[in-house]
């Protein structure tokens, strides 16, 4: 036996996988952890970084006890995250505030301002993300604190992404300098690559805040693939974790690129990480720049290909503010969804509640029902919005296959898919294709994967998929059910682009309720 640690990060939570190089996992056990919003301002969502520290410790003993395992048998740890989570820290380390969390949307503006001037000063890097900088990301949420934190301004040394923080801490590491930097992080979120010589130009930081003076040497460090060690791990953090110190610490990445890894994606995949939002991952051999895709950054998913990220701002939280507004809870609301047919609600859903992340990367748009009525409840409402988040996925496969990204086989990974097999049938007919689930959550495997690279266990990536990951069901599109579908998304790309799009040619709109009834009322008279 040859054991690793695989830990994932998410939104809620951590989870810490124990993984043997024959028998695959031998236990899970997970930790959680506030999420701090402010009802006078919806867009904020920060989390503590000693919180996620103590829930790691936690979930890691809890594993160990659990499985009988003796923490001296653990021969590496990798961890993934949440991204794009920033936290500012100071000349030792120390966190100066809680992470901006990926879902804090606070930073709209700075966003704004980083896409104008990035166009207007010709900025190469600005077409790597899609032509359009987030607020999600690492730069407009910098800024947005140095903005609104004067008082602590004086004291920022560097900013990390968590992955790279929660590694640093892990390693012992307390100089800024010293710490290793995730291409996957850097790569989708900070506008770096190493074509252009890392991040842009500290002249056009400048330009766009004086605040951001010097901050390109703040940010400094060696920015690797996820194929070579952050640290290795500390006396003080093998003791909190019941481990071993000295194993190894590969650079870490975000949670959707390694839950692709730990779904068993190869070239020719696309997967979809469904869970409060959704991150579409996909690698190619060449590097092709996509229009409105968050990112296109070789070696940020498999060290040896391209990766491809993009995504939907929210799925499973509209699922859940959908019965929460009913006064329920998702799992009692889905029940019944088995007998829907294919656009029997008569609504056509545009899931924008959080924004649209992709193609169009506009955070201000929101949620549209088309084709209410007096008798529309709040179920009919959640199965629109299944099929709105399949529409809005093949919106994305479309851009993805335009510029020459292959798409062969669809895996729907993340927590989602495993317990909503209605939801997994309606995208493989809206997107007329198969699609496979993993038969249980590959949350972590991707981590425990590079872990066992970094232990020396394996020495390919392909080699431990082959031994780690697990089997898939698979889901046939109903010929019936595509065929309504196929009518129904022609509708949708006129809405989504109408709505969402003003340079859009002009769409008319008033045939649109009149076809969504036409449908509801052919699928009634087949039910």
């Amino acid at each position: 036996m040859r054991i690793v640690a695989g830990i994932d990060f998410g939104t809620l939570s951590t989870r810490a996988t124990l993984l043997d190089s024959t028998k695959g996992r031998l236990g899970t056990a997970s930790a959680s952890y506030p999420l701090h919003r402010k009802r006078e301002d919806p867009d904020y969502a920060t989390q503590s970084h000693a919180d996620h520290m103590t829930a790691l410790a936690a979930a890691m003993r809890q594993v160990l006890a659990e499985t009988g395992i003796s923490g001296d048998q653990v021969e590496a740890i990798a961890l993934d995250t949440t991204g794009s989570s920033v936290i500012p820290v100071d000349a030792k380390m120390q966190p100066l505030d809680d992470y901006y969390l990926w879902c804090d949307h606070r930073a709209l503006h700075e966003a704004q301002e980083i896409t104008g001037l990035a166009h207007a000063e010709k900025l190469e890097a600005i077409e790597w993300c899609g032509g359009v900088y987030s607020h999600e990301w690492g730069f407009a949420k910098l800024l947005h604190w140095l903005r609104h934190n004067p008082t602590r301004r004086e004291h920022f040394a560097s900013a990390f992404e968590h992955c790279d923080m929660v590694a640093a801490t892990l390693a012992g590491i307390t100089n800024p300098a010293e710490v290793k930097r995730s291409v996957c992080a850097l790569g989708h979120k900070w506008l770096w690559n190493q074509k252009w010589g890392g991040f842009p130009p500290q002249a056009f930081l400048s330009k766009l805040d004086p605040l951001f003076d010097g901050v390109r040497e703040k940010l400094a460090g060696e920015v690797l693939t996820s194929d070579h060690l952050a640290g290795r791990l500390s006396p003080e953090w093998a003791e909190k974790l019941g481990l071993r110190a000295g194993i190894p610490i590969p650079v870490g990445a975000f949670d959707a690129h390694w839950d692709a890894i730990g779904a068993g994606c190869r070239t020719g995949d696309v997967v979809n990480v469904v869970g409060t939002s959704t991150c579409i991952i996909a690698m190619q051999p060449e590097t092709v720049l996509i229009p409105g895709v968050c990112g296109v950054v070789p070696g940020s998913v498999h060290p040896g290909y391209t990766g491809v990220e993009a995504g939907l701002s929210a799925v499973g939280d509209i699922f859940e503010a959908i019965a929460k507004r009913a006064g329920t809870d998702v799992k009692t609301l889905s029940a019944g969804l088995d007998d829907y047919r294919a656009g029997q609600t008569g609504l056509l859903r545009l899931t924008w509640d959080n924004g649209d992340r992709t193609v169009l990367v506009k955070s201000e748009l929101g949620g549209i029902t088309l084709g209410w009525n007096l008798l529309t409840t709040a179920q009919d409402e959640l199965f629109a919005a299944i099929e709105g988040t399949a529409f809005h996925t093949r919106i994305i496969l479309d851009r993805l296959a335009e510029y020459g990204v292959p798409i062969e086989r669809i895996i729907n990974a993340g927590g989602i898919p495993q317990h909503n097999a209605r939801l997994n049938q309606v995208y493989a007919d809206v997107l007329n294709k198969e699609v496979v689930v993993p038969d249980s959550i590959p949350t972590s495997i991707g981590s425990g994967i590079f872990a066992q690279l970094a232990a020396g266990i394996f020495t390919t990536i392909e080699e431990a998929q082959a031994a780690m990951c697990p089997k898939h069901k698979s889901f046939q599109p109903n010929p019936a059910a595509a065929a309504v579908y196929e009518e129904l998304y022609r509708l949708y790309r006129q809405v989504y682009f109408a709505f969402g799009d003003e340079t859009a040619t002009p769409a008319g709109l008033a045939t649109i309720l009149k076809t969504l009834r036409e449908v509801a009322a052919k699928a009634r008279q087949t039910s």
